[in-house]
């Protein structure tokens, strides 16, 4: 595990030492561009996915619902610490003014709810009611969650593939959408046999 750990960390810093060489400080993203605003975004984006997993897993003893929420929590935490890492390698700001998702033209957009920042992102009574439910029930509605949550996750990496300028953000996007994209497929198999499907 502590080597799995460390590869990870090694990576991280890599991935992190190539924007700084791809962009460059005289080249680095203004805090209204593509690259800013989808690093901020996606930042608050993987949090609630964070949370939401660790939170399944506290509600279900089943090793295959435990092992998923396992990782996705590593993966999207890991992948947020390299999206604020970027805003503070490039001197940007980690929240802004605008609207989330202005830079994709969709600052406007009505919230789902409270808690629900953008698409795909779980309410604030969806995420209460994660943790009273236990076993079999927590599963299914975490994993119709998370199937939304990654469709939305999908949608935002696909614009910054389309509108990013630095190139390692933008692998790292197309990353999340091949990612993400084999997950909902998994999630879909994992709630077929539970006898439920996904919400949307």
């Amino acid at each position: 595990m502590a080597v799995a750990v460390a590869g990870v960390l090694v990576a991280a810093g890599a991935i992190t030492y190539a924007v700084a060489e791809d962009g460059g400080s005289a080249d680095a993203p203004t805090a209204e561009s593509a690259d800013a605003g989808f690093a901020r975004d996606m930042a608050v984006h993987h949090q609630q996915a964070v949370e939401m997993s660790y939170i399944v897993r506290d509600r279900t003893k089943d090793v295959e619902v435990r092992r998923l929420a396992y990782d996705i929590a590593q993966t999207q935490a890991n992948q947020r610490g390299m999206l604020l890492g970027w805003l503070d390698l490039w001197g940007l700001p980690k929240v802004s003014a605008d609207a989330p998702m202005t830079w994709m033209g969709m600052g406007d957009m009505p919230s789902a709810g409270e808690g629900s920042l953008m698409p795909g992102m779980a309410t604030d009574s969806e995420m209460k009611k994660l943790g009273t439910l236990n076993g079999k029930q927590a599963e299914i509605f975490y994993l119709q969650l998370m199937t939304d949550h990654h469709k939305g996750g999908i949608h935002m990496a696909k614009g910054c593939v389309d509108k990013c300028t630095v190139k390692v953000e933008k692998r790292l996007a197309q990353g999340m959408v091949d990612a993400q994209q084999s997950e909902i497929d998994l999630m879909a198999g994992m709630l077929k046999e539970r006898g439920a499907k996904a919400r949307s």
